[in-house]
């Protein structure tokens, strides 16, 4: 059950990025992150309300912590998508969004068979295999400044959901979903500081940012997936499958779109079809 959770969690992350990559195209990304997270964090209030639950003070702190790693998470990759570095950002961000969690579960004594260590060494270079597109800077030859600057945004949204996965994984059953509902409220104040220290504009105008509301149901259940997973599974397992949520969007356009699926990313989705099967066998 903790594979498919993870896998859904996926998909829907897959969506959600994929939106507001999007939309972050036509306005600020950081008035995009705002109002995503914002949407989000209604969501997953009005669902609290009707999960029974019994949260400690450590388990909303936890949340708390959480909702900062989600909102600079989301907010970085944005900014990294608006900016037309998708091919370098994506795979940066994933990858780093999959190691945090893994060495926090190795740390945390998380003892996995040889067969699902090797899912996830296989899943690594699968999620920056997919993730990467042709219009990859480091293939078109744009300035070596904007490859730096996307690789600093991947790796800054990679740390900040690799927080969001490993806090989220110290949250019990018997809590809820009220620290879900605290992470995500919490990631909205994030969103506006950082973009208050870097002096970005982060307040929501026209009607292009109104399509981000779209990503707060699939940023829920996809942060929900991921909750629900990492209590009934491995935390190390659930991040680095909810890791894979680039694989999703690489099909969702191929399948919806009609986009190509370059050489690279056929090898990737094959590295993480195996990744997959190696979790779930293990």
């Amino acid at each position: 059950m903790a594979v498919l959770l993870a896998l859904v969690a996926a998909l829907a992350y897959g969506l959600s990025d994929f939106l507001g990559g999007l939309v972050s195209r036509r306005t600020s990304a950081w008035s995009v992150a705002v109002v995503g997270q914002a949407s989000s964090a209604l969501c997953v209030t009005v669902a609290a309300l009707f999960i029974p639950g019994d949260p400690t003070r450590s388990d909303l702190v936890w949340g708390l912590v959480a909702g900062i790693g989600s909102g600079t998470g989301a907010a970085f990759l944005y900014r990294g998508f608006s900016s037309g570095r998708m091919g370098v950002v994506a795979p940066v961000s994933a990858v780093g969004a999959a190691l945090v969690p893994v060495v926090a579960g190795a740390l945390g004594g998380e003892r996995l068979s040889l067969l699902v260590w090797g899912g996830i060494l296989a899943a690594l270079p699968g999620i920056w295999l997919v993730s990467r597109t042709p219009q990859d800077p480091l293939e078109t030859g744009k300035p070596r400044e904007s490859v730096a600057a996307g690789a600093v945004d991947g790796a800054l949204a990679g740390v900040g959901f690799g927080l969001l996965f490993a806090a989220l994984g110290q949250v019990p059953d018997q809590a809820g979903w009220w620290p879900l509902a605290v992470c995500q409220a919490a990631s909205v104040p994030a969103v506006v500081l950082l973009a208050l220290a870097l002096r970005a504009d982060w307040v929501p105008r026209g009607r292009a940012v109104r399509l981000a509301v779209l990503c707060g149901p699939l940023g829920a259940a996809a942060t929900g997936g991921f909750l629900l997973a990492t209590q009934s599974g491995f935390l190390t397992v659930a991040g680095v499958l909810t890791s894979l949520y680039p694989a999703s969007t690489v099909l969702l356009a191929a399948l919806v779109l009609h986009e190509k699926v370059h050489r690279a990313q056929g090898v990737g989705l094959a590295l993480c079809g195996v990744a997959i099967a190696c979790v779930a066998a293990g």
